[in-house]
């Protein structure tokens, strides 16, 4: 046998293994959709959807930093805003006391507590659930503040919190600002 018609033997007998996998395979891939289509049968029974009908999660979103200065461009904290929970974080060179007005009075009391008492009552009337009350927790170490967290805060509530904390923060660097 020339060294040529070795090479083609060679390469048919390649030729029937490579068709002997592909056939195979082509068993395999029937048989897994065949499992496929039971799986999908016994959870459509069960009450769930098929995958391919199931909507995709969202793109994956980046937290919304907002920074908060002073007219004159002093950095006073950052504004973290994401899927309904807000945090303010104080600049590491400010030092703004829980003591300082307006923050108690103004922050705290008129426009926090307001909103939650608000949600309270509309989740008593059945308008909304209960764990979507707004709820709010300072942070303070030694009667500083380290952070502000709030939850469930409505697109339209994350504006009115923004100005309003903004507001009361440069109220609170001008008050520090004159001692």
């Amino acid at each position: 046998m020339s060294e040529e018609e070795e090479v083609i033997k060679k390469l048919a007998e390649f030729k029937a293994k490579l068709e002997d996998r592909i056939k195979k395979a082509e068993e395999e891939l029937e048989n897994l959709k065949a499992i496929r289509e039971a799986l999908d049968t016994i959870l459509l029974e069960k009450g769930f959807k098929r995958a391919k009908l199931v909507a995709p999660p969202p793109p994956e979103k980046k937290e919304n930093v907002i920074p908060v200065k002073t007219v004159e461009g002093k950095h006073l904290a950052d504004i973290y805003f994401e899927d309904g929970n807000l945090r303010v974080v104080p600049s590491e060179d400010v030092s703004f006391y829980l003591t300082t007005p307006p923050f108690r009075s103004f922050l705290i009391e008129r426009v926090l507590e307001k909103m939650r008492l608000k949600d309270q009552e509309a989740s008593m009337r059945g308008d909304i659930p209960p764990e979507k009350i707004l709820n709010y927790d300072i942070r303070s170490e030694n009667g500083v503040l380290k952070e502000i967290v709030i939850q469930n805060v409505t697109q339209e509530r994350f504006h009115e919190l923004k100005s309003t904390i903004r507001w009361t923060l440069e109220k609170m660097y001008e008050k520090l600002s004159l001692k």
